[in-house]
């Protein structure tokens, strides 16, 4: 048997290459949109893709299986569990629970494991040269290392009221299906930790039955239900507004990408002269802070850019990428990944341009105006982390949740705006600045440096 796990460090997110040496035909689950990692270890191990399949219908990515399947000719293998309003609506082979996907010599037995969604399903596989016993499951978006998927986002994201109950109660029986597999079983999950999809996940790449048994909390809980419930529904961080997108994505009929597309280079005059076009700046925080072109948006290009563009920057709008030359490649794959296609080119030279700077402020600064009456300290940190600890008098508004509701009440005061390193107040800053808010102050440092200095904050 061949394994290979590829990960996505910018979503946080896993899919799996396994093929049997002997045939030389493998299956991919869950795959990338950039298909071409696919392609080349199947060609460096001269073995043929001839089976795709998918966990469920996610949330936090737009999933590469129909353009694999373009490329390859292999067959698509696709939950039909979940009920009417849970399957895909274009052409695949479905699969039920106890459903057996034959790949040369490896088996994977479906397991029906809702939950986390009403159509999640994991694989269980068998080596049979070698045993027929089951050796790993895929779980999904199911169980995690330490955590499992959170049935809140359907409600959270997606605005289904009322699902997460039931989600709670469908997770609460597919663990014991779980629980019930050798603890010999090696867990392979669709999640890392930095993912949105639950609120504890492991860093460790994969785990063991046996191990998640006594590590994981969720099964700390025996047959108290509501206790279960109850902290599987709490703390869990803020849904990404793009899931919803990624949702609808991922279910019906969409154009294909699959070849990575190239983007024209622009001048900033041809930038500026789109009016339907929002200027993206993915240069470092520090560059962008000593000079921009007016309107635009900092999202840094790091691992983070593909989840802080699919919270702040819409869908039905052309965008014009400022970046790094050289880095035009990196970010269009980072955007496609959660179906962002609508890039319509890259400026890689702003410097005889006419620029604008942002207005830093640094601790003593804060200190000495964050009491005044015309001034309001805005912390955009998640609100976990809000109540966890922080500066005194400060107001807290999550910066993911300003491009459906912006921080109005405060337009006519002096801004101070802080988050945990910088990075989020960077991206607050840059995005209320476009939005025509006149008197705006970054706190570069934010709470990092706030506590560093060992000045006093609350809970």
């Amino acid at each position: 048997m061949f394994f290979q796990q590829v990960y996505d460090k910018t979503l946080a997110q896993a899919s799996y290459f396994i093929g049997c040496q002997a045939k030389k035909v493998a299956i991919v689950i869950d795959a990338k949109r950039d298909i071409d990692t696919y392609l080349e270890i199947a060609k460096q191990n001269n073995m043929e893709i001839t089976h795709i399949a998918e966990t469920h219908i996610h949330a936090d990515f737009l999933a590469g299986s129909r353009e694999l399947a373009k490329a390859t000719g292999a067959k698509l293998y696709l939950s039909d569990e979940g009920g009417e309003s849970w399957q895909y609506e274009f052409p695949h082979e479905g699969l039920k629970d106890n459903d057996v996907i034959q790949v040369g010599n490896l088996t994977l037995t479906v397991m029906h494991t809702p939950g986390h969604t009403p159509e999640s399903i994991s694989f269980l596989l068998r080596d049979h040269p070698a045993s027929d016993e089951p050796v790993m499951i895929f779980t999904g978006d199911f169980v995690f290392v330490g955590d499992i998927g959170r049935p809140d986002l359907l409600e959270e994201a997606a605005g289904l009221i009322g699902t997460k109950e039931i989600g709670a109660e469908q997770m609460f029986q597919s663990l014991k299906k779980f629980v019930a597999l050798p603890d010999y079983v090696q867990v392979w999950p669709g999640h890392g930790a930095g993912s949105a999809c639950g609120k504890a996940l492991g860093a460790v790449p994969s785990s063991t039955v046996g191990y998640e048994k006594i590590r994981n909390w969720a099964f700390q809980f025996g047959n108290d239900y509501e206790g279960f419930k109850n902290y599987l529904l709490s703390d869990q961080p803020e849904a990404p507004t793009y899931f919803a997108m990624m949702k609808k994505l991922n279910k019906v009929e969409r154009p294909l990408l699959v070849e990575i597309p190239k983007h024209p280079n622009l001048s900033v005059t041809d930038a500026l002269s789109n009016d339907n076009s929002i200027l993206v700046d993915t240069r470092n925080k520090v560059e962008f802070a000593k000079g921009h072109l007016v309107n635009s948006i900092n999202i840094q290009n790091n691992n983070a850019l593909a989840n802080w563009s699919g919270w702040m920057l819409p869908y039905n709008r052309d965008l014009v990428i400022i970046a790094e030359a050289g880095q035009e490649e990196e970010v269009t794959r980072k955007l496609m990944r959660i179906g962002m296609d609508q890039i319509v080119g890259f400026v890689t030279d702003i410097s005889k341009s006419s620029l604008v700077s942002t207005k830093l402020v640094d601790a003593e600064t804060v200190e000495a105006w964050k009491d005044e009456e015309d001034t309001i300290l805005l912390d955009v940190r998640n609100r976990s982390e809000f109540e966890t600890a922080h500066i005194s008098g400060a107001v807290h508004k999550f910066v993911g949740y300003f491009p459906k509701e912006l921080p109005t009440e405060y337009a006519d005061k002096r801004i101070i705006v802080q988050c945990q390193s910088g990075d989020r107040a960077t991206i607050a800053t840059s995005f209320l600045e476009r939005a025509g808010f006149k008197n705006v102050y970054n706190y570069a440092g934010s709470f990092i440096d706030w506590t560093r200095l060992g000045k006093e904050t609350i809970k």
